[in-house]
């Protein structure tokens, strides 16, 4: 098991609570962005940068992923891509991305997205807060236990 992070937007925040977990457990971890972010100088955690353009970062990780494996991502499409193959995503706001649940979280954003794009809905999600970082908190322990 690996863990695979769309890092272009994951916040500093929670990188240092999924940094702490994934030293603790030394577990592969590698944050994929298209542009290079601190991480620590670890053997089994790096940094592999992607070229700027829309969705590369998001077929590198599903290109790396594996049954088993846990993507941390809010996006939902490359979420439905990963538990297709068999692992689980885990979105930065603690929810956890299955079989169970993807199809109709797929459903909901794209509903979201057509009312946003004919401007009935407006605004995007809140900013991180302290809930939000103990929901991830929780999310990812539920996985790694």
């Amino acid at each position: 098991m690996k863990i695979l992070v769309d890092a272009d937007a994951f916040p500093n925040a929670l990188k240092e609570i999924l940094l702490r977990a994934v030293l603790k457990r030394s577990i592969t971890t590698v944050f994929i962005a298209n542009k290079k972010i601190a991480i620590p100088d670890v053997h089994h955690i790096s940094m592999e940068v992607v070229a700027q353009g829309l969705d590369i970062a998001d077929h590198r990780i599903a290109e790396l992923c594996q049954p088993a494996d846990l993507v941390i991502t809010a996006d939902i499409p490359l979420a439905d891509r990963i538990v297709t193959i068999g692992a689980i995503a885990l979105d930065p706001r603690g929810t956890i991305y299955d079989e169970n649940n993807i199809k109709h979280l797929l459903a909901m954003r794209n509903l979201m997205e057509e009312l946003r794009n004919t401007g009935e809905i407006t605004g995007g999600p809140s900013a991180i807060g302290a809930k939000t970082v103990r929901a991830f908190a929780d999310g990812l322990n539920r996985f790694l236990k």
